[in-house]
């Protein structure tokens, strides 16, 4: 053996037993690998690959209310070799450190590890960034697990469970079974039908606008083709706009008036997990649940502070950092320390905003997480940033003689950028107008005017109900995007565009749940359930005390519906839509594929059309004996999957036979690229019409909207992402079914 090697021996022993002898726990596979960089070997870290216990999916199994809401938990599915894993190595260090996120998701997962592999002195370390010095400072200040915070988030996690199964179950038997309901989810939801009823009592107005294009030798000298300026009245009756346009075009015109202000712009504070969820949708076209997974691999990766947070304020450290890149950057003259009041009260102040952990650097990661990087970073640099100065002008002129309304126009031009230099983005559109003076004269070029319709309330995007959301108090930080995403899976909204439309079911479940359960879908209740959560979690409210207050009621509520008619009805259709087989009158009726109409003889006749008055087909006769029971006759139907033929006696008798034709006629001749054998095939599911391989279940891929047949060309990591592309919507003729692809969103690539 070397001699070197041999000398060198105990050093590699005693590094060797440091490693095995302590333990650091984290969440996650990304994050254990960048703190065991800073870490040098001492600590061994384990992720434990985010939760590793839940409540059972059993609710009887769940929660033992008589005996003061014990929740039972259980290793979730596919985590006990993790569990093992952790056991064994935990069995042989001497210490054990908890290293999980700063929020009360984390403190519960430290705990849950600390029972499942029965921890006897675990200690719990936090930090808000994963730095060198972050990470080194947390390790020589562990603590206890927080079990006010533990607490806190199982009574969301048990309050949610109770809510969301016994609301669900009365649905069930109520609307129709599959129905479910969420204690946040549904006053979400309501948010949504609220504004969608605005939407369909809404009148529209006709109305005109009125525009005209005027010049003179100041404004060719300016290298500007035109004046345009707009009428300030917008009126409702054409026969007044013929008048405006015929006197604008027979006399003089000339600036009536110029209004020069000065004003200053302030930037804005840095993000919130609200703020950076709504910037990331309207600049990236990012969805809640995007952003935050891109922001959660920022984090881990050590680029980015912790990403939960309704908090606005900065480190001193952060504020140096910022204030030296401003200086080098852009000039000792754009510097301007600057502290945010943050707006929630429950904010927690230990918590920073979402900002870089290193101002030095400027790129990150993937494209999509650079993205999201340099829009951090430039809403942090920017916040301590002075002021921009903006020239705002108005210019108004009239004729001569004042016979017509006055049509002005509106520009800004930028006199001292200050922030917006690091935060170009948040400028706008500069318009810039001539240098003109009162008196000056204006030739007309043309007129414009267009009749137009007043619009009703637009509906919520993700990143307005986000905005929605904060500001009734429902939900926190970590809930916003889980939230969004559970009511379209549910399949309650859909997405037109960027806009949040409520489905049919989603109309139902709502309407139901506000007609039967309004207290407990309210803002009232839901915000000030969120309050005693924030007790529970700052010692002021027990766990027990909070369940007893809230179940008491809400099980005397639920008692109460149990004997109302089951809702089978939701209304008369419009008499002109009359059965198709016995010429009856026709009533509305929820279906797994949403609103339809039944004859009102059901179940004497079983005419049906769908909503729009077209006939809805029964089973079709084949002329075929069923070769298995020998009584009844073969049927094609429509199922959850496409058409198919079947024995006319099912349920009795379950035969279905296999058809070419049928499979040709639900096929959309597009070859599917996982298997590279079988056709993408039209199916019907749980959510309506979605696309999957004819050789399901040995292939199983899947997508949402119909394929077109060419694949995704989006250049990711250096090539092509080769997934394929399926239909868009009016404005966007495809885009990928990738849904961590970018192109699955194409808005954010017209960056």
């Amino acid at each position: 053996m070397p001699k070197k090697l041999l000398t060198d021996l105990p050093k590699i022993k005693f590094a060797v037993i440091m490693a095995v002898m302590k333990l650091l726990i984290v969440e996650s596979p990304a994050k254990a690998k960048t703190i065991s960089k800073y870490l040098d070997g001492a600590y061994t870290v384990k992720a434990s690959v985010g939760h590793i216990r839940d409540l059972p999916k059993s609710n009887k199994k769940a929660v033992d209310i008589e005996n003061g809401f014990i929740p039972h938990y259980e290793i979730s599915k596919g985590k006990e070799h993790i569990v093992e894993e952790i056991k064994a190595l935990a069995d042989k260090a001497d210490e054990v450190l908890l290293a999980t996120d700063p929020d009360r998701e984390g403190e519960a997962i430290a705990w849950h590890i600390a029972e499942a592999v029965h921890l006897k002195k675990p200690r719990r370390v936090v930090f808000h960034e994963i730095t060198k010095d972050a990470v080194k400072e947390a390790m020589n200040h562990p603590r206890d697990i927080d079990m006010n915070l533990k607490e806190a988030q199982e009574a969301r996690r048990v309050l949610d469970r109770l809510v969301g199964y016994d609301l669900s179950g009365i649905i069930w038997k109520k609307v129709r079974y599959g129905l479910s309901a969420g204690r946040v989810q549904s006053p979400a939801l309501r948010i949504v039908m609220e504004r969608e009823r605005e939407i369909r009592a809404f009148i529209p107005e006709i109305y005109w606008t009125i525009s005209a294009d005027f010049t003179n030798p100041t404004i060719k000298s300016a290298k500007i083709p035109f004046l345009n300026l707009t009428c300030e009245e917008e009126p409702r009756d054409e026969k007044i706009v013929n008048e405006i346009l015929e006197k604008a075009k027979k006399e003089e015109w000339s600036v009536t008036s110029v209004d020069e202000t000065e004003v200053k712009r302030s930037p804005r504070a840095p993000f919130t997990t609200s703020t950076l969820q709504q910037t990331a949708s309207s600049r990236l076209g990012l969805s809640p649940s995007n952003t935050m997974r891109i922001a959660q691999k920022l984090y881990e990766a050590g680029l980015i502070t912790y990403m939960r947070t309704d908090s606005t304020t900065l480190s001193s450290v952060a504020i140096g950092q910022m204030a030296n890149i401003i200086e080098k950057k852009y000039g000792k003259e754009f510097v301007q320390v600057r502290m945010y009041a943050t707006k929630s009260k429950n904010a927690q102040e230990a918590h920073e905003a979402v900002r870089p952990t290193d101002f030095s650097k400027l790129k990150a990661g993937t494209p999509e997480q650079n993205k999201l990087y340099q829009l951090i970073w430039e809403r942090t640099v920017a916040s301590q940033m002075t002021d921009a100065n903006i020239l705002r002008t108005k210019i108004i002129a009239n004729t001569k003689n004042k016979s017509v309304p006055d049509f002005s126009v509106n520009g800004n031009r930028v006199l001292f950028p200050g922030w917006l230099l690091a935060d170009p983005d948040a400028q706008g559109d500069e318009v810039t107008l001539p240098k003109l003076a009162i008196g000056d004269s204006l030739t007309l070029i043309e007129t414009h005017s267009e009749q137009k319709a007043t619009l009703p309330p637009p509906r919520y995007t993700e990143a307005g109900l986000v905005k929605e959301l904060e500001k009734r108090g429902i939900g926190r930080p970590s809930t916003y995007a889980s939230i969004i995403r559970t009511i379209e899976e549910r399949g309650y909204v859909e997405k037109e565009g960027r806009s949040l439309k409520p489905t049919d079911t989603g109309d139902v479940v709502s309407s139901f749940l506000e007609d039967n359960f309004a207290s407990y879908i309210s803002d009232t209740f839901t915000a000030d359930m969120e309050d005693k959560l924030d007790e529970i979690s700052n010692g002021k409210r027990t766990y027990l005390a909070t369940l007893k207050e809230f179940y008491g009621p809400f099980k005397k509520e639920l008692k109460s519906k149990e004997k109302m008619a089951k809702v089978t009805t939701l209304g008369d259709a419009n008499p002109k839509w009359k059965c198709p087989k016995c010429g009856s009158s026709m009533i509305i009726k929820l279906g797994k594929g949403g609103k339809f109409m039944s004859c009102s003889k059901y179940p004497d006749c079983d005419g049906a059309r769908m909503i729009d008055g077209s006939e809805l087909a029964g089973p079709k006769e084949t002329g075929e004996m069923c070769p298995e029971c020998k009584e009844g006759k073969l049927v094609e139907r429509e199922g959850k999957y496409g058409l198919f033929i079947s024995c006319s006696r099912y349920p009795k008798c379950k035969f279905i036979k296999k058809d070419a034709e049928l499979e040709r006629r639900n096929s959309t001749g597009v070859k599917c690229p996982n298997c590279k054998d079988g056709m993408m095939t039209a199916r019907r599911g749980r959510f309506g019409v979605f696309y999957s391989c004819s050789n399901y279940p040995d292939c199983k891929m899947a997508i949402k909207a119909k394929p077109t047949g060419n694949l995704c060309k989006y250049m990711r990591d250096g090539k092509e992402c080769g997934a394929l592309m399926m239909e868009g919507t009016k404005t966007i003729p495809e885009r990928c079914s990738d849904k961590t692809c970018p192109n699955h969103n194409p808005q954010k690539l017209t960056k």
